[in-house]
């Protein structure tokens, strides 16, 4: 899979990208992760890549122009199963979309920032407009990077155990079950009796229990979602 980033600031990338799972997964050649600086692709003298908004109005617009050009030249060398922009006002990430990029090839990942980009970018080059949650960060960078982390701990061989990947919250629309590692009494507090009697459908009627009772409990909307 190859991944480019668009964004202003490449330097955020550079911690979460180069530990754990994903620098394994890159030294591997599982993935390759590209970045491209769109100040690197202005004609401004002093490498602007935003404006005031027409009509007036708080806050700055990021430019078509340097965006078209490092969009197009990348689409003249290879081409996109998508074009994403991280923005608020997009389609809320979740674990179904993660299993969905996992599958791509070529994805391309433009990351926002003041007020937004000019809305003929979208119109005319972004596939997906994706939102990590109802809320605001100040560049769309780490939105990218929690996005890349999800779909790339998905692509076969990234995890040494493929089978905890499909076992993960959200995967069913369950949250997890509760898990326990030695001792198995801290305190006072014991581990579940049934954990520890080796009793495979036991265990796994337990787990499933738990997990819908979490659920229900914390998230009950995707009980609801799972109906629809």
């Amino acid at each position: 899979m190859r991944i480019d980033v668009l964004t202003i600031f490449p330097r955020i990338f550079e911690g979460p990208l180069s530990e754990s799972i994903m620098k394994r997964a890159i030294d591997k050649g599982l993935v390759e992760i590209h970045f491209h600086d769109i100040r690197d692709y202005s004609e401004d003298k002093h490498k602007r890549v935003d404006d005031y908004p027409f009509g007036g109005g708080a806050g700055m617009v990021m430019r078509i122009e340097p965006i078209a050009r490092v969009i197009e030249k990348l689409k003249s060398e290879r081409v996109y199963d998508d074009i994403i922009y991280t923005t608020p006002d997009g389609e809320v990430f979740n674990q179904k979309l993660a299993n969905t990029l996992s599958l791509k090839g070529n994805v391309m990942i433009l990351c926002g920032h003041y007020k937004g980009v000019d809305q003929r970018v979208r119109d005319l080059y972004i596939t997906k407009e994706i939102s990590i949650g109802d809320f605001v960060l100040t560049g769309g960078e780490l939105a990218a990077a929690v996005i890349i982390d999800a779909v790339v701990r998905l692509i076969p061989g990234v995890i040494s155990d493929e089978t905890s990947a499909l076992t993960d919250s959200f995967q069913d629309n369950l949250l997890s079950p509760p898990v326990y590692t030695r001792p198995a009494e801290f305190k006072g507090h014991k581990v579940p009796d049934v954990l520890l009697s080796g009793h495979e459908k036991k265990i796994e009627e337990w787990r499933e229990k738990q997990a819908f009772e979490r659920t229900r409990k914390i998230r009950p909307d995707l009980l609801e979602d799972d109906k629809g």
